[in-house]
Parts: C-alpha cells; sequence; structure tokens
C-alpha cells in the first residue's frame, strides 16, 4: 500500500514589480518498501506588492499628521522589512491593533495629543502587554521601573502597572507631553523617549547646537538611529496595508472585551474566579495582564481588577461567595514563592547600604542575610563588581536580625544632649538603618519621622533627633 507523505517548504520569489510568498505542498507517495516513488508539489502565493521609492514617497506626503514623516533611503528599507520580509510581523501587530488602538486613541485625545504616537508603541513592544526588554523595560510603552514609578506605575512582585493598558498609557502619555515641552519638537521627543533627554541633548551639543532629528542623527546612539525612522515605517504600513495586500478575515482580528472594574482587598486567585464567572482565561489573562501571577495579594488597600461586563451583575450578586472561594486557592503557595524568589521585594522593607572600602557582595549579603543574587537584582547588577561609595539597594525581612559590619558601641557614643533632646552625629559610612540598631532598635520610619527626611540619604556631620 503506498502512504502520502505532506511536507512544507518556505519560499520567497521576488520579481519586478511585484513579489510572491508562499508555501510549497509536496505530497510524497510512497511504496511499501518505504521508497519515495512521486514528488507532487502545489502551491499557494501570497501577493506582494513591490512600492517604488517615489510611490512611497508620495503616500507618505499625503498622510494627515502632526508628527513630520520624513522620507527617505533609511526610512524605505523599514518599510521594505515591514511590508515585504517580515510580513508575519506586521500580521501580528495589525491583529492586535485592534484590541490597543482604542485604547490609545482616547487617552491621547484626552491629553490632546497627536494620535499617531499609537504607532510608537508597536515600535516598543509589538503590542505586547507583558513585553520585557533586556533592560528590564516593561509594558506596551516599555518603562523601567524608576521612570515607571515617577509616573505613578506601581510595581511589586504580584502586580505590574506597567503592564496595564491603560495605567502605562496615560503615564506615557504624560512622559511624551513633558519631552515635547523639553524639546519643542515631536521627533525629538521621540528619541528623547527611546535613549534618554541626555543623550539628546549631548547629541544637539556635539551637532554644534543643531535642534532636528535628522541634523544629528549621525551623533545619536545607534538604536535610537533606527527608532524614528520605523516609527515613520510602521505609520505608513499601516495607512496604507490594503496597498501592500496586508488584508485578512475579521476573526483573525483582537477585538476589545467589554469590562467593567471591581475592586478586590484580600487574596484573589484569578484562574478560581474565572471557573466561578464562567469565563476563559485567556480572556481574564487579557483583561489583567498586570496580574504577574494571576492573583491579587492580601494588603491594606484595595486593587482593581477587570471581568466581562456581562458578568458584573452575577458577581455582584454573589460576591461573598465567589471571593471567598478564589481566596482559598494557591495562597501559600504563592506567598512562598513570592518570598523566594530571587529580587522579590515581597513583604520586605528597603534599607540603603553604602559601600565601604573592603566590601564585596558576599560579604554584604551575609551581612543582611539576603543573597547575592538578590543585590545583583535589586541594583541591577550584571556583575559583581562595586565600588566605593556606591549606594545599594537591600530589602530586608521585617524585624530580621543584621550583623553589624562595625561596633555598635562606638556609633552610639556620638551623640550630644542640648535643651534635653538628644542628637547622633552623622559618620562617614553611616546609614539610617546602622542607626537606628544603636538605638534600641528604633525603627528606620520613626527615625526619619523624627527628622522629617523625605528619603534614606544621609551626610557625615549632619544631626538627627535619636531621643
Amino acid at each position: 500500500m503506498n502512504k502520502i507523505l505532506n511536507y512544507k517548504f518556505i519560499f520567497l520569489v521576488l520579481s519586478v514589480p511585484v513579489a510572491l510568498t508562499g508555501l510549497v505542498h509536496a505530497n510524497i507517495i510512497q511504496n511499501d518498501t518505504g521508497k519515495d516513488s512521486l514528488f507532487v508539489p502545489s502551491y499557494t502565493y501570497e501577493y506582494v506588492p513591490d512600492a517604488t521609492y517615489e510611490e512611497i514617497a508620495s503616500r507618505i506626503d499625503k498622510i494627515d499628521t502632526k508628527i513630520p514623516l520624513v522620507f527617505n533611503t533609511r526610512v524605505k528599507s523599514f518599510v521594505d522589512y515591514f511590508t515585504v520580509r517580515d510580513r508575519e510581523y506586521t500580521k501580528m501587530v495589525l491583529r492586535r491593533s485592534t484590541y490597543y488602538f482604542p485604547i490609545f486613541e482616547k487617552i491621547l485625545a484626552e491629553h490632546n495629543m497627536p494620535d499617531e504616537l499609537k504607532y510608537l508603541a508597536i515600535v516598543e513592544s509589538g503590542l505586547k502587554a507583558t513585553a520585557r526588554s533586556w533592560a528590564s523595560a516593561v509594558g506596551l510603552w516599555q518603562f523601567v521601573y524608576y521612570t515607571g514609578r515617577s509616573y505613578g506605575l506601581h510595581s511589586d512582585w504580584y502586580v505590574d502597572d506597567r503592564m496595564d493598558p491603560v495605567k502605562s498609557t496615560e503615564a506615557a502619555a504624560k512622559y511624551l507631553k513633558s519631552l515635547y515641552v523639553m524639546f519643542g519638537d515631536w521627533e525629538l521627543a521621540l528619541a528623547a523617549y527611546n535613549c534618554g533627554p541626555g543623550n539628546v541633548r549631548k547629541a544637539i551639543r556635539r551637532s554644534g547646537y543643531k535642534k532636528k532629528f535628522w541634523d544629528i542623527y549621525n551623533y545619536l546612539p545607534r538604536e535610537t538611529r533606527g527608532y524614528l525612522p520605523q516609527f515613520v515605517a510602521i505609520a505608513y504600513t499601516f495607512n496604507y496595508q490594503e496597498e501592500h495586500n496586508f488584508i485578512m478575515d475579521d476573526s483573525e482580528y483582537l477585538y476589545p472585551i467589554a469590562s467593567d472594574t471591581v475592586m478586590v482587598k484580600n487574596f484573589l486567585n484569578l484562574n478560581t474566579l474565572a471557573d466561578m464567572l464562567d469565563v476563559c482565561m485567556e480572556d481574564m489573562d487579557l483583561l489583567n495582564p498586570s496580574l504577574k501571577h494571576k492573583a491579587i495579594p492580601e494588603g491594606s488597600k484595595y486593587l482593581s481588577i477587570r471581568i466581562p461586563s456581562d458578568k458584573l451583575s452575577f458577581f455582584h450578586e454573589n460576591k461573598s461567595s465567589i471571593l471567598d472561594s478564589a481566596s482559598r486557592t494557591g495562597k501559600k503557595e504563592l506567598e512562598q514563592l513570592a518570598r523566594n524568589t530571587v529580587g522579590s521585594t515581597y513583604g520586605r522593607e528597603k534599607v540603603v547600604h553604602r559601600v565601604r572600602s573592603g566590601d564585596v557582595l558576599g560579604k554584604i549579603a551575609s551581612r543582611y542575610h539576603v543573597r547575592v543574587s538578590d543585590i545583583k537584582k535589586w541594583n541591577g547588577l550584571r556583575s559583581n563588581t562595586i565600588r566605593i561609595g556606591q549606594r545599594l539597594n537591600i530589602w530586608l525581612v521585617p524585624n530580621a536580625y543584621v550583623a553589624s559590619s562595625k561596633p555598635q558601641e562606638p556609633a552610639a557614643k556620638q551623640h550630644v544632649v542640648e535643651n534635653g533632646t538628644k542628637y547622633y552625629i552623622v559618620q562617614p559610612g553611616d546609614t539610617l538603618w546602622d542607626i537606628s540598631k544603636a538605638y534600641n532598635n528604633m525603627s528606620i520610619d520613626k527615625l526619619k519621622k523624627l527628622n522629617n527626611l523625605k528619603s534614606n540619604k544621609i551626610q557625615p556631620g549632619q544631626k538627627l533627633v535619636v531621643g
């Protein structure tokens, strides 16, 4: 008996003025001896129009935007990439855009920002809400931790607002607006969003104080030199997708799910909630990408969670039983994982250690009863190299014993009493943690309140109230 084996070969045929991409389906008929006796290929093609440089330039001129869309050979190479060489990537972001663009457009309009800024999220993340870069930038708009925090994006082991489409887009709109105010030019604002305002200012100085992107192009970081051209190419591709034969069935697109927000204070397992509401987990994940471990921790404040709008009435009618069931599953296991994951800050308090002569990561880790890998994760260290005077964030379990690297008695004696108030004189190398332990384990928060300190930073010679 003959057996038919199916093989597929991907191929790309380029011609002028069109390109054809597709699959060769090869039916190989195999006889009883196991030898191939017949090769019968069949072909399916995808028509890929090949637009000329002049055609693309003419089309870009017709796009109505507030941000200049300059066309040149650099942009043309990215247009070719998105429309010919990697059409699957373009189809993927087209599918996702139907879900995310309405969110972007609404928020950008509320901030009176150019609508075309929505294309920037494609350059940043490919419209993947949980995207994470090698530099630990996260989310649709790729915020690093400190920039995100400065724009109100909370991040911990359980929840990361940088992955929340609404919250992160609000933050991105505010940040982009501040960059535009800073440079007075949208192209430079976009460049600064990628490489930071400092690098753009440096490029401006090195160019002889020219203030247009293409005038300072050669002085910008390599990644930034391709950033704006990609933005222009994506804007072009989305505006002329039909001209490049990006025509897909409606069922292929990702469409918004009507949803409402409910507030939850106690531990909640998202999988259990989905089961109780009879909602598929894929939809719950799509609505709540900021829940990193599919759960909300138990805490002192309410956190929001999104559920499909058509389930809201059922949720409120059965709220007690639903929340009770969703609070019973996986709590201990997740808390144990949270405490032991490398770099986790869950349930810990932050102190700042200033590196002294003779310090190495192993010694510091031993003193604070943490792991070297934790210290590296908390401080973004790629190696074990540290320098004297460097400040390291250390996250401690509350009430954990910390072995002091210097005698506490001398530290306790470095004080004066004035008008009945005891003051400690800060010594070189001191931290608030050292001082708090030297004075009857006074909490760092109390020490900061007594001295109206807004941060953990202190200076040698500074007088601190300690009693």
